[in-house]
This record gives C-alpha cells, sequence and structure tokens, in this order.
C-alpha cells in the first residue's frame, strides 16, 4: 500500500491503521523508503537502515540531504513563495507578524551568512538562549542551511544550567535577546548569559544579540553583537548562504532532556530519520495538508516546539503559528479561541496542564462560543497525562475530536496516538490509543519479559527504533546504552509504566518512579488522579507516594479548585478519600488529600512531582531550573505543615 496515499481513511470513513501499522513492522526499510520520497534528497540513502553503524543502527545511511532546503527553499521553487510560512501571535508584546515562505527564506540565507562570517562551519555547534520570537525559528533553520548543529535552551534557564550545556556542546557562538515577556514582568537575559559564559569553561567566540524594544541591555565590547544591525548590512550587502549538504546521519541538533543535573544528557537528532518522520507525521497522524493552518502551542525550548513550530509543518509545505501567551491571563481565557479564529487553525496541539487552567479559570465554556472556529477540527494533546475528566470537558465544549498522543524528547515524535490522517480510531479515555508506525511498544516484567493485557508493567520499544529517534546522546554513547538499553536487553526504555489493553491500546499511568508501593501493592498514582479529577469541584491534581513507617509509601493528593468554588476544601476533601476508597478500595491506603491554591510545574507545564515527594518526605531538594514560579513550592510547604 502507499503510504502517501492514506488520505483514503478519512474519505471512506474507516481507518487503514491496521494494515499500514502491520507493514511498517513486516517491512520496515519498504515502508520508510516509501515515506522518505517525500524528501528531497541531494543523494538518496544508500541503506535504508544500517544496523552496523551507530549503538543500534541507523536509518537512511549514505544519503546527503540538506533539512533547511527541504523546510525552505523547495516551496519557494515550487510555488508557495507567496504562502504565510510562519505567524508570530504575541499577546504580550501586543503584535502579530507574518512571514511568506520567501520573507522567512531571505532572513534565513542572511543571518547563516552572518553565521559563517564568525567562522561557523558543519558539525559546530551553536546555542540559542531565546524567547518564542521569530528570530529563533530563523536561527535554527540558519543552522541547519550551513550544517552546524544547533542546540536551544529555554530562554530564562538559570545560569548555571545554561553554563553545563555550554560545556557540554561547546558551541562556537550563542544566540540571545535582551529579554523574555512573561506576563506583568520582564525577564532579563543578558545577565544570565553573562553569568553562564563566566561559569562555563568553554568560552563562545561570539554573542549576537537580539534588542527587544521592551528592554534593551549593555552588549559586552568585543565579545556581543547587535543582531539587528548585523542583519542590516547582511540584508544591504545581499549576503546569502548556500545550502551545505550534509550526511543524513549527521546530526541536525542537540536538545538537552529537562531537569538534569550533574552532566546533562544532550539527545541527538539527525538530519534523514527527523526529516522522513516528521513530514510524515504532518498528514498522517495529524490530518493536515499542505497550506493550511498548524498551530502548536509550546515553546521551542522544547522537543515539541522543535518538531511541530519549526520543521513538521514547514517541510509539509503548512502555515505555522508561534505564540508568545499563556491559555488564561493573556488577557483572559479565551486567548487560545482568539487566536485559532484570528488565523484560521485547522488544528492545534497544547498540552494537557494548559486545558486544566481553562477548565478551572472557565468551566462553563463561555469564552469558546465568543469566537468562530468553525476552521477548527482537531485538538491534540501530549506532554503530560491527559486525564480523563479534561478530555471529556474539552469534548464537550469544543465539539471536535480531542486526540491525546505520547512520545518523548528522546523519539521526536509521538510513540503512540490516534492517525488521524489514516482514519481516526475510537477514542478510549485515558489512552493515547495505539503504536504509530515503526514503534513496537510492549510492556514487560522486571525480567523483560512481555505481560499480558490490562497488566501493569514497563513501557518499552522493541530496537531498532523509527527513524527520528535518537540514535544516541551527545558524545556519550556508553551513558546512552546504560541509561536506555541495558535494562530491557533489546529494547529502549521509555521510564514510563503502563499496560495495554485486548485492543492493543496503550495505557501511559505515569513514570515508573511514580508507580507506588504500599505494604507490597503496586499502584499507579496516574489511575489516582483520574478519579481525582473526576470530582466536580476539582480542576487539576497531582497524586504522589509519601514515606510511610509501616507501609513503606501512602498516596496522597494535592488538590486545585476549580474558580468559584464556594465549599469549605476540608469537605471536599473528606468526599476525595471516600471516592478513591470506593472505586480503589482501601488497599489504596488513601487518607491524605490537601488543597492547594497552585501545582508547582515547570514552563512547558509538567508537574514538578518529585519535587513535592521530597518537601512531604523532609528530604533534601534543589529549585529545578525549568520552574515557572518558585515561590509556589513554599505554598506547598506551608499547605504539608501538620499534614504529613
Amino acid at each position: 500500500m502507499n503510504v502517501r496515499g492514506n488520505v483514503q481513511g478519512n474519505i471512506d470513513g474507516k481507518s487503514v491503521y491496521h494494515e499500514v501499522y502491520a507493514r511498517s513492522l513486516a517491512d520496515p526499510e519498504g515502508f520508510w523508503a516509501e515515506a522518505a520520497k517525500e524528501i528531497d534528497w541531494i543523494e538518496p540513502p544508500k541503506k535504508i537502515f544500517d544496523p552496523s553503524q551507530g549503538v543500534y543502527g541507523r536509518w537512511f545511511s549514505g544519503g546527503i540531504v540538506n533539512t533547511c532546503y527541504n523546510a525552505l527553499d523547495r516551496h519557494v521553487e515550487r510555488g508557495r513563495a507567496d504562502q504565510i510560512a510562519l505567524i508570530h501571535d504575541s499577546p504580550l508584546a501586543n503584535s502579530v507578524t507574518k512571514f511568506t515562505y520567501a520573507e522567512l527564506l531571505a532572513e534565513v540565507q542572511a543571518l547563516a551568512a552572518i553565521m559563517q562570517d564568525f567562522g561557523v562551519a558543519k558539525g559546530d555547534r551553536v546555542i540559542l538562549y531565546m524567547p518564542m520570537v521569530p528570530e529563533a525559528v530563523v536561527a535554527m533553520l540558519a543552522c541547519a542551511r550551513i550544517g552546524a548543529v544547533h542546540s536551544v535552551v529555554f530562554g530564562g534557564f538559570a545560569a548555571k544550567e545554561l553554563a553545563t550545556r555550554i560545556d557540554d556542546a561547546q558551541p562556537k557562538l550563542i544566540l540571545s535577546a535582551s529579554c523574555g515577556i512573561e506576563p506583568g514582568r520582564i525577564v532579563q537575559y543578558k545577565p544570565l548569559l553573562d553569568e553562564a559564559i563566566r561559569l562555563a569553561g568553554a568560552k563562545p567566540k561570539a554573542c549576537i544579540v537580539l534588542q527587544r524594544p521592551q528592554l534593551v541591555c549593555a552588549l559586552t565590547p568585543g565579545r556581543d553583537y547587535d543582531w539587528a544591525g548585523l542583519r542590516r548590512k547582511a540584508m544591504n550587502d545581499g549576503k546569502q548562504a548556500p545550502c551545505v549538504p550534509v550526511a543524513a546521519t549527521d546530526p541536525l541538533y542537540i536538545l538537552y532532556t529537562s531537569g538534569t543535573t550533574g552532566i546533562p544528557k544532550g539527545v541527538v537528532r539527525d538530519n534523514g530519520g527527523h526529516l522522513v518522520a516528521v513530514k510524515w507525521s504532518m498528514f498522517n497522524l495529524y490530518g493536515v495538508k499542505p497550506g493550511e493552518v498548524w498551530w502548536c502551542g509550546s515553546d521551542i525550548g522544547w522537543v515539541v516546539g522543535h518538531s511541530y513550530i519549526v520543521y513538521g509543518p514547514l517541510l509539509h509545505g503548512a502555515t505555522s503559528i508561534m505564540y508568545e501567551g499563556k491559555p488564561v491571563g493573556t488577557p483572559d481565557a479565551g486567548a487560545f479561541w482568539r487566536v485559532i479564529s484570528e488565523h484560521k487553525a485547522v488544528a492545534f496541539f497544547t498540552a494537557p496542564t494548559a486545558f486544566r487552567a481553562l477548565r478551572k479559570e472557565d468551566p462553563e465554556g463561555k469564552f469558546i462560543r465568543q469566537y468562530d472556529l468553525s476552521t477548527f477540527r482537531t485538538l491534540f494533546l501530549a506532554g503530560e497525562r491527559a486525564d480523563p475528566p479534561t478530555v471529556k470537558w474539552a469534548e464537550q465544549q469544543l465539539k471536535v475530536p480531542v486526540i491525546d498522543h505520547w512520545w518523548q524528547t528522546e523519539t521526536g515524535w509521538c510513540i503512540a496516538g490516534n492517525p488521524v490522517g489514516l482514519g481516526q480510531l475510537p477514542v478510549k479515555h485515558g489512552s493515547p490509543t495505539v503504536p504509530m508506525p515503526g514503534y513496537q511498544v510492549d510492556v514487560v516484567d522486571e525480567a523483560a519479559k512481555p505481560v499480558g493485557p490490562n497488566t501493569m508493567g514497563s513501557i518499552v520499544i522493541k530496537l531498532p527504533m523509527p527513524p527520528g529517534c535518537l540514535p544516541t546522546l551527545w558524545n556519550q554513547d556508553e551513558r546512552f546504552k546504560e541509561a536506555y538499553l541495558t535494562e530491557f536487553p533489546g529494547y529502549y526504555k521509555t521510564s514510563d509504566a503502563g499496560y495495554k489493553d485486548e485492543d492493543g491500546y496503550v495505557f501511559v499511568m505515569g513514570r515508573t518512579d511514580d508507580i507506588i508501593n504500599v505494604a507490597g501493592h503496586r499502584l499507579s498514582t496516574g489511575g489516582m488522579e483520574e478519579i481525582l479529577a473526576s470530582h466536580p469541584d476539582v480542576a487539576e491534581c497531582a497524586v504522589l507516594g509519601v514515606k510511610d513507617a509501616i507501609k513503606g509509601e501512602v498516596p496522597c493528593g494535592f488538590l486545585v479548585l476549580k474558580a468559584g468554588v464556594k465549599r469549605a476544601p476540608a469537605e471536599i476533601e473528606k468526599e476525595i478519600i471516600a471516592l478513591v476508597r470506593d472505586k480503589l478500595g482501601p488497599v489504596a491506603a488513601f487518607k491524605l488529600a490537601i488543597t492547594v491554591g497552585r501545582l508547582p510545574k515547570t514552563r512547558s507545564g509538567k508537574i514538578l512531582r518529585g519535587t513535592i515527594k521530597k518537601i512531604a518526605d523532609g528530604e533534601a531538594w534543589t529549585m529545578p531550573a525549568t520552574i515557572e514560579d518558585p515561590k509556589v513550592l513554599d505554598e506547598i510547604g506551608d499547605a504539608l505543615k501538620g499534614r504529613v
């Protein structure tokens, strides 16, 4: 079957998923060779998969390609020059800026030439420490154009964390900005950048700094250069860098996993596998056609932003929205619906935590009905487990399919999802649905033996993983093997726990660290969170195991109530405890529910369960580098006093 002819799955209402998936496992080389026809190769691969290369084999060995050419040049050459490629929508800066494919290409050609003037060549690393501005997209594509390896570090990241990444990547150049904008405050980047460079042993040759009008910073003579000035001169001089051919197996970027300490884990993404996988996913998984408007509401500092703000939509010839704002407060809980309505987005991808915030602020969905969402057809959620109550709320309010899907920084694209382009499968709340083509997902016990349906275990992926997944960690092959491949021989360890049901649907119930042992019973915190979230007054929640002298661990639930709830928190806490006892039974030993004003989260919306647990257990803890607001940890500490 032709994998590019999968639109049929939508025409006759039948999904062709099972046929496509079976073929991807039976003939992976044939399957991905066909998908690779969507990419413009300078030289086609000599081998589709070479098991002798790398730690577990490499995809598209011998192929020569350029990612930037596939994202921009080919579209300009073939009729999309005047189509909008990128829409930058910033309620924080009160601006909307649009770039056609031709305009974006011109910006990238100029910046790539500027970088070459600083001596950046194929294989050199460039760190991007930037806010959600169009220049960050330009910088990523400019690196790809000249074969440089970019490493995006989330803007505003702590100086010490940035320094460890500078030392690991050893960049020739750092691209940054004067500031980021958060609701009600300006985040100064330059002092953090200066301190990071001071702490780092590896020193960049130069820094190019984008001066934002909200805050202009002083530049360090001899090291720092003004972005706008360099751009203006390059444009006036007509400077343009051509595309540099790179091997399919050469790295496109390094992305450091969030929350790492010590020597960070730099996930490597190669050019060829990444191109094929994310291009394939844009229609087959997300159901988006070239020319349509797509919105991924992530940040470029995270893998989701790399794959689906920048590369995926542009490789596909779609229009990508880049949003600098929040789900609520910029200016209100209608922000998402304004963006979808104004720019006519057909699909939107965001984190479940954003929808929990919307459900808390606008439980009746009044803001949703203020906007024309007639072009909008699918909502995708990923980043944290999408709890069924939030999914049901979104379905009821939006009247469109709400698709949960599961993936990791390491994989670069979806492991398990509901393939809209192949014909949507029935939704089962609590499940991201089924493995995507190329992923053989198994659930195993401690001896790496597969377990039966509906049996909890460790979720693993059979080697080799499909194109797009990490081939290794940056300069750390042995650490890659030890962290991901050793515990379950022949498999990649996801570090997630869950089960598959009799239909092959995957249920991810939490990190393996979140499975708690209560008096010998292994219990899923994700399952308990589902019960807590089903209470009508609960907006969001987190359950984690806290130390107990007798049982080893007991579950503790943290609750955030919906806006406007007038009842006493103690009354709701009692109802929650009774609800868990009723649904799970006394084996859960669930006796502690604590109401808090908010939960500590990373800037990407992940709840910092590990830090909450350390506070509850009275253990030493350090401030997470990616935390959105450090003050919330004091609030958690206060709420725990006298309760544990």
